[in-house]
């Protein structure tokens, strides 16, 4: 009979589109890909076979195995599973397995593949061949459907066939391996846009004559999300109703909770609360969803009466606003009332404060992402007063809306020298007259 050629399995299609081969994957998911993947000797370097057999010296080929440049394949054998894990390292690159052997601690006794299910656990990062008796192609089938690389009858090798099939299995473990991590980053990614979409909505401010903007950049570029999150709504009477709010932490659990703290504001909102009662319903609703107790939330509303020359304030926990008027210079506004953040004072209160806006002017809300950035050769924090003097410059310089938001989180990012270490998200509302 002649020899059989090692079967190649095919590789599963990612979503609609076919897998790119390993050493394609680039950008940010090449790393998540290959975090994990199979140990591959580098250029030069020999490849190392694991070989589990009860009768080591009866695979008279094993001498002969060659690597891809010609010299002999470093062995280890085993005769055990015992003696398999105390010898499987990170240098092996392959593990050749006899499904003969006997399950450990005589388990498995009517599951013909437990030997080899045992191994997967054991080396999940490692290729593996199956070892089979000739003319059993279905175990051996049944094999690679289990996680095998390939299987081979055992009868009928030679030293050529399997350091051919031991190069194939390593290649073929490391494309299932980049595969997969490239498809979980990209579920990671599509989770993190519905999420995002959360935190982030498109606020409802039909009927307003005042102006929105908002601007959100995540912390040091990566996949995970924070738990910043923003709206805005206009009420049935014309108030305005706008917050910001940033939970601690990073991450999806935080982000989860962010959607949850927004959509209740909007919720509450809508139905006509506002100030402390607000506030103090959304302590509830955090206490009861947050997935640890040390977990809190800062928080800044602002209510505008219809007419636009006045607000209320509250602020739990979080930096206050900036106003910016015609003729004077950008400040804070007062934050001498400010209560505690969410979730950290069972029955704590939250003073609404009266605010003068005036007929024309900007009202800036924030996360402290955008005020802890690092400046100067010292390394100190940027600070509301720099934040403050920065804003101002930038308005004197014709900066307005969506161009002053883009311009402020920019510079602070360069002065930074770098992305930041927090999410920054910020919400502009301008009142012409």
């Amino acid at each position: 009979m002649p020899v059989p050629v090692p079967r190649q399995r095919a590789i599963p299609a990612v979503e609609s589109g076919q897998a790119p081969a390993a050493s394609a994957i680039g950008g940010p998911l090449k790393e998540e890909a290959h975090r994990d993947a199979t140990p591959v000797p580098s250029n030069g370097a020999t490849l190392t076979l694991l070989l589990i057999e009860d009768d080591p010296a009866g695979s008279p080929i094993v001498p002969d195995l060659l690597d891809p440049a010609g010299k002999p394949m470093r062995v280890r054998t085993a005769r055990n599973l015992t003696e398999a894990e105390r010898l499987l390292t990170d240098d092996v690159h392959c593990i050749l397995l006899d499904l003969a052997l006997p399950a450990p601690g005589g388990s498995g006794a009517d599951d013909e593949l437990a030997v080899l299910k045992h191994v997967l656990q054991l080396a999940p990062r490692h290729a593996v061949l199956a070892l089979t008796a000739s003319g059993d192609a279905e175990r051996g089938t049944e094999a690679v459907r289990v996680g095998a690389q390939d299987y081979l009858f055992r009868d009928e090798l030679d030293g050529r066939l399997l350091s051919r099939a031991i190069r194939y299995a390593v290649e073929r473990k490391r494309s299932d391996t980049a595969e997969r991590r490239l498809a979980e980053g990209r579920l990671r990614a599509q989770e993190n846009r519905r999420l995002e979409r959360g935190l982030l909505p498109t606020p409802l401010l039909e009927g307003s004559s005042l102006r929105f903007a908002a601007r959100y950049r995540p912390g040091r570029s990566r996949a995970l999300l924070g738990g910043d999150f923003y709206d805005a709504v206009r009420t049935p009477d014309g108030t305005v109703h706008a917050m910001i709010g940033d939970v601690c932490g990073h991450g999806p659990d935080e982000a989860a909770l962010g959607v949850e703290l927004r959509i209740a504001w909007r919720a509450l909102t809508l139905a006509g609360l506002c100030g402390d009662e607000l506030l103090g319903t959304l302590q509830e609703v955090l206490e009861h969803e947050r997935a640890d107790e040390e977990i809190f939330a800062t928080l800044c509303t602002v209510d505008i009466a219809p007419d636009g020359r006045r607000a209320g304030l509250c602020l739990a926990g979080h930096p206050a606003p900036l106003i910016a008027r015609p003729g004077r210079p950008a400040r804070l506004l007062p934050y001498d009332n400010n209560g505690p953040a969410l979730g950290l004072l069972p029955g704590a209160r939250w003073p609404r404060m009266q605010v003068e806006l005036g007929a024309e002017w900007s009202l800036m809300l924030y996360t402290d992402g955008l005020i802890e950035g690092r400046v100067g050769a010292d390394g100190d924090r940027l600070g509301q007063d720099g934040m403050v003097a920065m804003i101002r410059r930038q308005l004197s310089e014709g900066l307005r809306g969506e161009e002053l938001l883009r311009a402020a989180v920019s510079e602070v990012r360069d002065m930074n020298g770098g992305e930041l270490t927090d999410d920054v998200a910020v919400v502009l509302l301008d009142r012409a007259p």
